[in-house]
């Protein structure tokens, strides 16, 4: 509970003294014509609109089930992350989202691969209709290096 109070705290100074907010996208995000943005930058915090398991090359869900899935979108998340000046230990938090919470613990067994020492907090529900019939979805917000 203390960590979840550190980190509203934390985001909250990290929002309330932010000048703006900057919209981050590519020219690959630009084709897809999605109405919201790769991520966004408020002071030194980025958020990471949710990913799927999408292969960037094909623009499709990679097959497999919900642990390829996972694979790749974790993958993608890590490219954002560095592309935005940030990387996965600078992961405060993911909302994990599940076509089936049954598969909670094979979506666990890939994602804590991508942790080293520190997990981020995190939040995990299930939900129908994620888009391109995933099977997962993952948003996040990191710390941007200086």
């Amino acid at each position: 509970m203390r960590l979840v109070l550190v980190l509203f705290i934390f985001f909250i100074n990290q929002i309330c003294f932010a000048e703006e907010v900057i919209f981050l996208n590519d020219k690959s995000d630009a084709k897809n014509n999605y109405p919201f943005s790769k991520a966004t930058q408020v002071g030194n915090l980025l958020f990471l609109s949710g990913e799927l398991g999408v292969d960037p090359k094909t623009g499709k869900l990679v097959k497999g089930g919900i642990v390829a899935e996972t694979k790749q979108l974790m993958k993608n998340i890590s490219n954002t992350l560095q592309k935005y000046n940030s990387s996965l230990n600078k992961v405060a938090k993911c909302t994990v989202f599940l076509a089936d919470i049954k598969e909670w613990a094979k979506f666990n067994s890939v994602y804590k691969t991508f942790f080293t020492d520190n997990y981020p907090a995190r939040s995990a529900m299930a939900g129908s209709g994620l888009g391109l019939s995933a099977r997962v979805e993952v948003e996040c917000i990191a710390v941007v290096m200086n």
